[in-house]
């Protein structure tokens, strides 16, 4: 295995410069998915990452339309006996506004000071490109895999995945896999070497208070009928305690506690909390006080209230009793919380608050599945092992607050655990002007995952 494992470094090390060329090529598509005007640069991205799988020996390569953006398939299926990976990742970048802050346009990638500067530079074609040269630096060294595996590379993850779902469920024949690898996460502060082990799901909801059928005259009416904008003042206290945790029955009931050896990875992390709340202009970090914050971050459920309006706003004083009034609601969710049921809880929690005079409904907009893969789990373990060869240290364990529309995907509807193994710099600036990709988490991912495929042979099936 060490001669094998040299034969490829010895291949990435003379490829270097044709690889920073095609890794400047791919970023020169301006592929942002949002933005119809650029259809064609979706499907020109889309036919190159299908352009280089079929050129470098991958099968059944196809660039499968859905009602949105296409979906790039290919697969290497010859490891007999050997388990499956499920590779993911996404060639559509975020728009580029404001253009003014870019130093250079952001589709003219520039290099400097070690670091790659271009939209998607990290989110995510930098990834896709580092799964592409892997796959290149195996089949040319060796002639195959030492796995299976199956590539899935979508075009409307930064639109919420809206089409996905349904391309996963008419391709579900070919996607049977023991894991699933997503390559659109990072290191942490610092730089430092880190596998995301959860992503918390989502429940969006709208709370709606009406009273009266206009605004009336707080001297003539006050006193007589209910004010939509209390009301719901009354309504928003009562879904949270105190000390910030969330007070609506059975809220908590399906959260999967924090392990022992979670709760020391948690610890583990360097975070001054002092320091991260001066960054952001607070004067002390604030939630449930028998959880660090980077628990209260990534691992434990929340609920906030996004945006609140109602009544006058505007220059000067104008006396009315609103005639109604809204609030956005949001909760973050852990594994295995499902969320229509919390839609259920919060609603019936809102109903309950008795606010007599006014009509409250409750509206759910939108919700998303949270993932979770042990760090014990085999996939997670050969992960961390493949990392700390090459960048030579044990990496941090991380539970983000965000999601991935994909990673909800693979574990609800596939059934497969997830591995969230990406290489980006904390520093990369996606979705920001800027964004970039530091050369040496680029190169030093490609030769992680050439070794990650090489210690899967032996996964549990």
């Amino acid at each position: 295995m060490m001669d094998q494992i040299a034969r490829l470094d010895a291949f990435l090390e003379r490829t270097a410069g044709e690889r920073l060329a095609d890794y400047v090529d791919f970023l020169r598509i301006p592929s942002i998915g949002t933005l119809s005007e650029h259809r064609q640069d979706m499907i020109g991205a889309a036919r190159f990452v299908a352009d280089h799988l079929e050129r470098w020996g991958l099968e059944h390569v196809e660039v499968s339309n859905t009602d949105g953006h296409p979906v790039v398939y290919a697969d290497w299926l010859h490891a007999e006996g050997a388990p499956t990976v499920l590779v993911y990742g996404h060639y559509d970048v975020q728009p580029v506004d404001p253009l003014d802050l870019w130093v250079r346009p952001p589709f003219e990638p520039r290099v400097e000071d070690g670091r790659i500067f271009a939209r998607g530079a990290a989110d995510d074609k930098g990834q896709v490109h580092i799964h592409l040269w892997a796959a290149r630096a195996w089949l040319e060294t060796e002639g195959r895999l030492p796995i299976n595996v199956r590539y899935v590379f979508e075009g409307e993850e930064e639109s919420g995945s809206p089409h996905f779902d349904a391309w996963l469920g008419a391709n579900r024949h070919r996607l049977a896999a023991d894991v699933a690898v997503i390559s659109d996460t990072g290191f942490f502060e610092g730089n430092l070497p880190a596998i995301t082990v959860g992503l918390r799901g989502l429940m969006y909801a709208q709370i709606d208070v009406v009273g009266p059928t206009v605004d009336l005259h707080s001297g003539t009416w006050g006193g007589n009928v209910q004010n939509p904008a209390i009301a719901l003042a009354r309504i928003i206290t009562a879904l949270k305690r105190e000390d910030g945790s969330v007070a609506v029955p059975g809220f908590h009931d399906e959260v999967r506690p924090i392990t022992e050896r979670g709760h020391d990875e948690f610890a583990r992390l360097p975070l001054d909390e002092a320091e991260l709340a001066a960054q952001i202009g607070v004067p002390e970090l604030f939630g449930e006080a028998d959880f660090l914050a980077l628990e209260r971050r990534g691992a434990r459920p929340t609920l906030d209230v996004n945006g609140i309006w109602g009544g006058f706003e505007g220059e000067g004083s104008k006396t009315i009793i609103p005639a109604h009034a809204h609030a956005k609601v949001s909760c973050r969710l852990v594994a295995d919380m499902d969320p229509m049921r919390t839609f259920e809880r919060v609603r019936d929690a809102v109903l309950a608050v008795h606010v007599p005079g006014v009509r409250v409904d409750v509206q759910l907009l939108s919700h998303g599945m949270g993932t979770q893969t042990s760090i014990d789990h085999p996939a997670t373990v050969a992960a961390a092992h493949s990392l700390r060869e090459v960048f030579g240290e044990d990496p941090y364990y991380l539970y983000e607050g965000g999601s991935i529309p994909a990673a909800a995907s693979f574990s609800t509807l596939l059934g497969l655990p997830v591995v969230l193994l990406g290489f980006t710099n904390p520093d990369d600036r996606a979705h920001a002007p800027n964004e970039n990709m530091v050369l040496a988490n680029y190169e030093g991912g490609i030769r992680t995952i050439v070794r990650y495929w090489a210690a899967l042979h032996d996964l549990p099936r």
